[in-house]
Parts: C-alpha cells; sequence; structure tokens
C-alpha cells in the first residue's frame, strides 16, 4: 500500500507574517484559490481600492462583470472589519463581499446569514487555513461558512412578508379600535397588536371577549381559558343551555365551538368575504361589521357570565 500523508495545520502567521503585505498580495495574483471554493469565476483582482476614507483590501470582477469586494483578517472575526465591507457594499455598488477569516464568531456568521436572507448582495463567510502534507509547501485552505443559497433566499422572502403582514395588522387594528372608542368601553384601554387578534377580558378570570381578522375572514368571540378544562367545559356547556336566547339576542346563529380534545372553549361569529389584505378603503366597512357585532355579542352573553 502507497504511503499517505498527513495534514498538519501551520500558524498563518508563518506563512504570512503581515495581512496586507503578506495575504492580501498573494492573494491578488492567486485569486482562483477563491474560485474552488465558491462559484464566482473572479478575475482582475485589484488592491487597496479607495472608498471615502477607506480602501478595500481587493476588489475583483464576477461572471458577469459585477464589482465584488474582499476583505481579509489574519485573525477572528470582528465588528470593525464588518462594518467596513457594509460600508464598501453601499458605496462602490458591489453585487457580493467575501470575508476571509481565519477564526469566524458565531455571531458574525449570524449576521452573514441575516445580510443573505435580506437579498441585497451576495455575502460569503470563508475560512482560512494553512496546511503542510507531510515536508510540502504551506498551502491555504479555504473552507465556505455562510453564503447565499436558494434557502437563504426563500427565508429573506418569507420574513419580509411575515413583517409586511405585522406592520398590515397593526394598522387594522390601530383603525378598528379607534372607531371603537366611540362606541363602547369594552376594548377602550386595549392596544393594536401584529398578531392576527386582539381581546379584552369579560370581567371574569379566565374569559376574553376577541377580535380576530385573517386575510379574508373576520370574526368575534368570546374565548374561555380558565385554566382548568373541565371548569372550561362545564361554564360552556351552561352557556350552551342557553343557546337559543343568546342567539335571539344577538340576531344571528353563532359557532359554539366546545373542542373536546383542547382545554379551551369557543362561542364565535366568523364573517367571510373580508380581511386585512382587503384594501384600506374596504375597512372602515368590515371594521363596522365587527364592532356592531361586538356590542351585540356581548349584550347577549354578558348576562350569564356572572360568576
Amino acid at each position: 500500500m502507497a504511503d499517505i500523508g498527513r495534514i498538519t495545520r501551520v500558524p498563518l502567521r508563518d506563512v504570512w507574517p503581515h495581512e496586507a503585505l503578506g495575504l492580501t498580495t498573494w492573494l491578488e495574483s492567486n485569486v482562483d484559490v477563491i474560485n474552488d471554493v465558491i462559484d464566482l469565476q473572479l478575475t482582475n483582482a485589484e488592491r487597496e481600492k479607495s472608498v471615502g476614507d477607506f480602501n478595500v483590501d481587493l476588489t475583483a470582477e464576477g461572471r458577469d462583470g459585477d464589482l465584488v469586494i474582499i476583505e481579509n483578517q489574519l485573525g477572528k472575526s470582528d465588528h470593525d472589519h464588518l462594518g467596513k465591507i457594509l460600508t464598501y457594499l453601499a458605496n462602490i455598488d458591489a453585487k457580493a463581499a467575501i470575508w476571509i477569516v481565519a477564526y469566524p464568531r458565531a455571531e458574525h456568521v449570524k449576521a452573514v446569514s441575516w445580510m443573505n436572507e435580506s437579498n441585497l448582495a451576495d455575502f460569503y463567510l470563508l475560512k482560512i487555513e494553512a496546511i503542510k502534507i507531510g515536508n510540502s509547501e504551506p498551502a491555504p485552505l479555504l473552507t465556505l461558512i455562510s453564503g447565499p443559497s436558494d434557502e437563504t433566499r426563500r427565508v429573506g422572502e418569507t420574513k419580509k412578508e411575515l413583517s409586511e403582514r405585522h406592520h398590515v395588522r397593526e394598522r387594522w387594528w390601530m383603525h378598528l379600535l379607534s372607531e371603537a372608542r366611540k362606541r363602547t368601553k369594552l376594548h377602550a384601554n386595549i392596544s393594536p397588536s401584529k398578531n392576527n387578534w386582539v381581546g379584552a377580558g369579560a370581567g371574569r378570570s379566565g374569559f376574553a371577549y376577541n377580535y380576530f381578522a385573517l386575510r379574508h375572514r373576520t370574526g368575534i368571540e368570546l374565548y374561555i381559558d380558565t385554566g382548568d378544562k373541565e371548569e372550561n367545559k362545564r361554564v360552556f356547556d351552561g352557556l350552551h343551555t342557553k343557546k337559543d336566547d343568546i342567539e335571539i339576542a344577538f340576531g344571528e346563529e353563532i359557532s359554539w365551538e366546545r373542542l373536546d380534545n383542547r382545554r379551551a372553549c369557543r362561542i364565535a361569529k366568523y364573517y367571510e368575504g373580508g380581511g386585512y389584505s382587503d384594501s384600506e378603503d374596504r375597512w372602515p366597512s368590515l371594521h363596522d361589521r365587527l364592532i356592531d357585532a361586538m356590542i351585540s355579542f356581548h349584550r347577549a352573553i354578558s348576562p350569564y357570565l356572572k360568576p
């Protein structure tokens, strides 16, 4: 059997004693080692491109001629270099950034992943080591720690969609609660929420009158959760014996949901054909319907909720 060599690691400072004059200069002439790790097909590497009061370690061109910046560190990743990279990206219209470090910190790995989720630019974090096999000359070993991918972009799009949805819902509740305060004190002390529901106590522990809004559906409910499943079912069953009287007082049929497989119970009224995803000029009419329903709902049920 042929002899098999073993990899040994060499201190980076033994190979490149100086970061700028050593590692950066070497990468300028050997930028293809990066191409072996990430598929950017970098060419035309140049050192020390000026960006205001700063100088980029290296710039190169990607396969489509887009500008790529490369920042190097022979030590641990730090906030200073991360800040410089973001400054370069913002000021020279680069399409990608490559950060090469000896020791990537966990918080910076997370920051690079977050940048890739934002999809503003492609951001690669590479770990550099120097290795030898037997008595060979030292060679660089680059490992991709974090970089853009279809998955990170999908995650970013999902987060963006959720964030936009939260802002829309918060505006929805702000308008609804503002109008509701003019007509009832029930939710007068409730603040807008990013959730799909807002609620107020029913004057008895474990009971809440909630508004809820989905993209194309809205409704109101009495939510019953005292923390005790048997007590919840007992109260629900007691209210259900008054079903006909409550629905007559309310003026419409109601959904009675005992939820036998869950601890809580719900008495609700659902409205189809409109929700927070509708254009905002439709919101007032949707809000009016909900507020009117909540006032009648509260009036119909509250007499039966006394302890």
